[in-house]
């Protein structure tokens, strides 16, 4: 198990970023100085019920099982913790041009985790979702497409999506 000490949030794929000494950083790479390196897939080598947050920036698109990593994901967290995933929205060209991205995410990819979703047997972790919000470039047009796009977030994937693609899809999930 690796050492968290007094930190109760997790930043899981941290890169260089620091969020603040309260956040455990955690990487695969070592070369970005993490406080620890940790290949996702594996497992998370840290006790049941012990973050309050876990912060996972571009991620998720990397992971072979997301299922699995989700399952992780809940254990870590304390019951009603969060979990805060930001990923290129399928839209996006920067979903299909990294040769590492092995999923590209839409509005409701994220339902799969929820209680009432009715293919929720693919993973036995469950959330509630917080907050979900797709967000794009910017620009007078930019901000017209988001207001509509994440008022009806169906209509704006069939229909819009390829014309005014959306840069990030961000969700937030509290662990049930």
């Amino acid at each position: 198990m690796a050492d968290v000490g007094s930190r109760r949030e997790l930043d899981l794929g941290a890169g260089r970023v620091v969020q603040g000494p309260h956040v455990l950083r955690a990487d695969i790479s070592p070369e970005v100085r993490p406080d620890v390196v940790l290949d996702a897939t594996r497992g998370l080598p840290f006790p049941r019920a012990i973050f309050t947050r876990v912060y996972c920036m571009d991620l998720v698109e990397h992971l072979e099982d997301v299922p699995r990593f989700m399952a992780e994901v809940h254990r870590v967290l304390v019951p009603g913790g969060t979990v805060l995933i930001t990923t290129p929205h399928f839209s996006c060209a920067n979903a299909h041009t990294d040769p590492t991205h092995r999923h590209q995410f839409g509005w409701r990819s994220f339902d799969y985790f929820t209680a009432d979703h009715q293919l929720r047997y693919y993973s036995a972790a469950r959330f509630r979702i917080a907050r979900r919000v797709l967000r794009f470039h910017g620009g007078l047009l930019d901000a017209a497409i988001r207001r509509m796009a994440n008022r009806w977030p169906g209509w704006y994937e069939h229909r819009l999506a390829w014309v005014f693609p959306a840069w990030y899809l961000e969700v937030e999930l509290a662990a049930e």
